[in-house]
């Protein structure tokens, strides 16, 4: 119990709440906490910017810095492996207030963060023999699994346009972020499919019907149910052809199965 006391005072010392629980005092503990919150500050920048790439280049190196420190007081992390440190991030940077003039800033930190979540995901394999019951299994019992790691993102804000524009080499960005400063001042809205192609995780924008359709599988509709939510226009041929050579698609799973385990992420 002593000991658990010590790691909180220190935790709350690396806050700027005060060192009184700590063993050292005085001036070498001042010493010692300086450097404590000195690595602090640059292990929250580096993690933060190793998920946040993004939000980063739309900030700047020196503001992001900053926030990472702000973040990382707010919302210290809660295990060893800061890879996972972030979920609250995006969240975060919507509801601070002097971010309001970047109402979409909240929404390229999601994206990011389901890159960065995506790359982290458990490998997996197409299960090909799955695929046959398709043809013998009513759609109604029929659920078509994702990759692991798979999420889409519908935003009333141009995010994959504000993606792609980012990952431009500065000479040749002038156009593409042109064009997403025309969006922005038009509110336009874009869906963004998360999935890995080879070892990277990939932005892909999707139209009304096929955003409808892959909300509906990660949502858990079984097939039929999906098929009504994408709409007449939506075309399933297509779509699956498109989804096997990209191999997006895991297995197809029949109710009867047990419990589906979509592996991915409406949002």
């Amino acid at each position: 119990m002593d000991e658990a006391r010590r790691q909180r005072d220190l935790l709350h010392a690396l806050g700027g709440t005060g060192i009184d629980g700590l063993r050292e005092q005085g001036a070498r503990a001042a010493r010692g906490l300086a450097a404590y919150r000195a690595n602090a500050e640059a292990t929250a920048d580096r993690a933060l910017a190793a998920a946040f790439a993004t939000v980063r280049a739309m900030v700047g190196p020196e503001d992001f810095r900053r926030l990472a420190r702000a973040f990382w007081e707010a919302h210290p992390p809660q295990r060893g492996d800061l890879g996972e440190w972030g979920d609250a991030f995006p969240p975060w940077l919507q509801a601070h207030a002097d971010l309001a003039a970047w109402p979409y800033l909240g929404d390229c930190a999601r994206l990011d963060l389901a890159l960065h979540r995506n790359e982290r995901a458990a490998d997996a394999a197409l299960d090909a023999g799955s695929l046959t019951l398709l043809e013998s299994t009513d759609p109604a019992r029929l659920h078509l699994r994702l990759m692991p790691g798979t999420t889409l993102l519908r935003s009333a804000w141009p995010v994959v346009s504000i993606h792609r524009a980012h990952q431009l080499d500065p000479a040749a960005a002038d156009p593409a972020f042109a064009a997403v400063r025309a969006a922005i001042a038009a509110q336009v809205g874009e869906d963004a499919l998360v999935v890995r192609e080879g070892w990277r995780a990939v932005v892909h924008p999707l139209a009304g019907a096929e955003a409808r359709w892959t909300e509906g599988l990660l949502s858990g509709a079984n097939l039929d149910d999906a098929l009504r939510s994408a709409g007449a226009s939506f075309d399933f041929a297509a779509w699956l052809q498109n989804a096997l050579r990209r191999q997006w698609l895991n297995a197809v799973v029949a109710v009867h199965d047990g419990p589906q385990a979509l592996h991915g992420t409406p949002s």
